[in-house]
């Protein structure tokens, strides 16, 4: 359990103490952004794959139960994890000035997914790491999955405050005509939910993929999501 949550710490200060902030736009000035990237990309691929030996490795010792809100909380899964993909696998689908290369994006009106917030993967990540935590109930995953949970909501101001500061004038219109807490600009006025734009392929690659993470979920993951624990495979 140790392991696990010095993993997580190292995992979250990568995220939240060096990329977005002034300490990364100091690396980058060194070492240029390229390299910047690369190193950053190993580190979180790193960081990922450490926390999952170390979650792994903490349930299989004995981990403590701190909640249990039935199989009802359970079986919800299906609902609320196929929502998570529709939401984060939509926005990895659409142009986003808030995605890395992409700040261009920022020109053009938000639509589809946008339109429900400004950071579609970050709250799909947010829903999907969210359930787990109150599905499972021990304390190893409420680590696991809360260090997920932490980084997508805390990322998100964290990308609205690198985009303001390298974009300057360029960011403010994308940003008064969307919202980082999801629904929020619609509930405001400030835009409109135009359910043609998010009825498109990209909904289509999310429901795929999602269908595959649910089929194989007992296969690659050792646990079942059906009610009844069910295993198609």
């Amino acid at each position: 359990m140790t392991m696990l949550i010095v993993a997580a710490a190292v995992f979250l200060a990568l995220h939240l103490l060096i990329a977005g902030t002034r300490l990364r736009d100091a690396i980058v000035g060194v070492i240029g952004e390229g390299s910047y990237m690369g190193l950053f990309s190993l580190a979180s691929a790193g960081g990922i794959v450490w926390l999952a030996i170390s979650y792994n490795a903490a349930f299989a010792a004995g981990s403590d139960v701190l909640w249990d809100f039935g199989p009802g909380v359970r079986h919800l899964g299906t609902i609320v994890v196929a929502l998570a993909f529709l939401l984060g696998v939509s926005g990895l689908l659409t142009a986003n000035p808030t995605a890395i290369g992409q700040q261009a994006a920022a020109a053009r009106e938000p639509t589809g997914v946008l339109r429900i917030t400004r950071h579609p993967f970050l709250w799909g990540v947010a829903i999907w790491a969210a359930f787990h935590m109150a599905a499972n109930g021990d304390a190893a995953s409420v680590v696991f999955f809360g260090t997920f949970l932490v980084l997508a909501v805390l990322g998100t101001f964290s990308i609205d405050a690198k985009r303001a500061r390298k974009m300057g004038a360029a960011w403010t219109p994308f940003a008064t005509q969307t919202s980082n807490v999801p629904f929020a600009a619609i509930l405001g006025g400030r835009t409109s939910l135009k359910l043609g734009e998010i009825l498109t392929f990209r909904q289509a690659a999310a429901l795929g993929a999602f269908l595959a993470a649910l089929f194989l979920h007992a296969w690659a993951f050792g646990a079942s999501p059906f009610p009844g624990g069910w295993v198609p495979f």
